[in-house]
């Protein structure tokens, strides 16, 4: 990509926040820096592409979508080929000329050449013009509808009970922890070794009651009785998010809660983080927690990744997502005010596969396939969740 182009598409990325709302006072808007960047959000998978729609004789770009093809679970571990599609923007000043349409009809043909048996995007539920693009004129269901769990990272680290243990899990240990463990729900990634081995990566962790440390061994046993298992992704290296539009009562209320913070710190008040300026978020990932001590474990793992947060500098908040039926969705810390009760995801379906009535047959020497049944014999789109549990690619958010 030119170097004016990337110009380019940074300014209508701004252009399509300001005109959201963004900057415009009484209306809040998180305004998002690619840092010079704009395919970083998909850079990360494998098979990977944007897409710009030009427009008049001097090709102005109007429009822009990004798009990737990954190998994960519809549930019970099967796996497809899905595309997910993000960062869809279309100029103000072009809008209801069926820019977007054709953005995305243009992506769905590359992912459908890549071998994408379904596609899906994530928006927010409050977002009407988005979902009645995808749901109205490019014929997507809607799906699921996880939680994103924000909690801000303010002057002060956390405590973590004494008699609890948080180990770095390296990443060989990890990836059999999460094949394990993840192999029945929604979304797991097939290469989720290369996540672990990522540079954006912060480290898998594991907390287990400090008195059982010496009793478990993962040689023997992958799991102790009681556990808490995470990850943590650093979207700060990807992105930067500043907060805008926010009106000059709420703006001083924050300002203040941070002097108040600075004088008298023995108080230890959850100020309210610089959002104002531009800050980076650290991902947590792969949640899950066993036993009668699991919620207490999780709760100590979330601290220590908060803590991590705190002591990046330039970090303003710690977030999660997982599915509303989530065991694990108790056990995260947050505020309520800056969570997302309902993230909506939705799907469509791009190949005809499942649907063959004749069964192609190949013949090796072992066995004979029938490459017509070799994938899930119902449609995703309509199928209801085989699992409470969502895996949410941190490539993703």
């Amino acid at each position: 990509m030119h170097k004016k182009d990337k110009v380019a598409v940074e300014e209508l990325e701004r252009r399509c926040e300001l005109g959201g709302g963004g900057g415009r006072r009484g209306k809040p808007s998180l305004v998002t820096d690619l840092m010079g960047d704009p395919i970083c959000r998909v850079r990360h998978f494998p098979t990977h592409i944007m897409l710009v729609a030009e427009y008049g004789e001097e090709n102005e770009i109007v429009g822009v979508v990004r798009g990737c093809v990954k190998n994960a679970t519809t549930g019970n571990s099967l796996y497809v080929k899905l595309a997910y599609i993000l960062g869809l923007r279309v100029s103000p000043t072009h809008r209801r000329l069926g820019i977007g349409t054709k953005l995305v009809e243009r992506l769905e043909e590359w992912c459908k050449e890549k071998g994408a048996e379904y596609a899906y995007m994530a928006t927010d539920c409050t977002n009407e013009p988005s979902i009645n693009l995808f749901t109205k004129k490019c014929d997507y269901t809607k799906f699921r509808t996880p939680t994103m769990l924000v909690q801000p990272v303010h002057a002060h680290s956390k405590p973590i009970p004494s008699d609890i243990a948080i180990i770095r899990v390296q990443p060989k240990l990890a990836t059999s922890m999460y094949g394990q463990i993840f192999a029945n729900s929604e979304f797991f990634p097939k290469d989720i070794d290369a996540i672990l081995t990522s540079k954006l990566n912060l480290g898998t962790f594991i907390a287990v009651p400090r008195n059982s440390l010496s009793k478990w061994d993962p040689r023997k046993t992958l799991f102790p009785p009681s556990f808490g298992l995470l990850s943590v992704w650093n979207t700060k290296e990807v992105f930067k998010l500043q907060l805008k539009g926010v009106s000059t009562l709420k703006y001083a209320c924050c300002e203040g809660s941070r002097v108040l913070d600075a004088w008298m710190p023995w108080l230890r008040l959850p100020s309210f983080p610089d959002v104002f300026r531009q800050f980076g978020v650290y991902f947590m990932y792969g949640l899950h927690m066993e036993g009668k001590q699991g919620v207490r474990l999780m709760r100590s793992l979330c601290t220590f990744a908060y803590n991590m947060a705190r002591d990046d500098g330039g970090c303003g908040a710690v977030v999660a997502e997982v599915s509303q039926r989530d065991p694990v969705r108790v056990a995260i810390p947050h505020w309520r005010k800056f969570s997302l009760a309902e993230d909506l995801w939705c799907i469509k379906k791009l190949s005809k596969l499942h649907e063959t009535k004749e069964k192609e047959t190949v013949t090796t020497t072992t066995t004979t396939l029938n490459v017509g049944e070799r994938f899930e014999p119902s449609d995703w789109t309509n199928a209801r969740s085989s699992s409470p549990v969502i895996f949410v690619d941190p490539r993703d958010f």
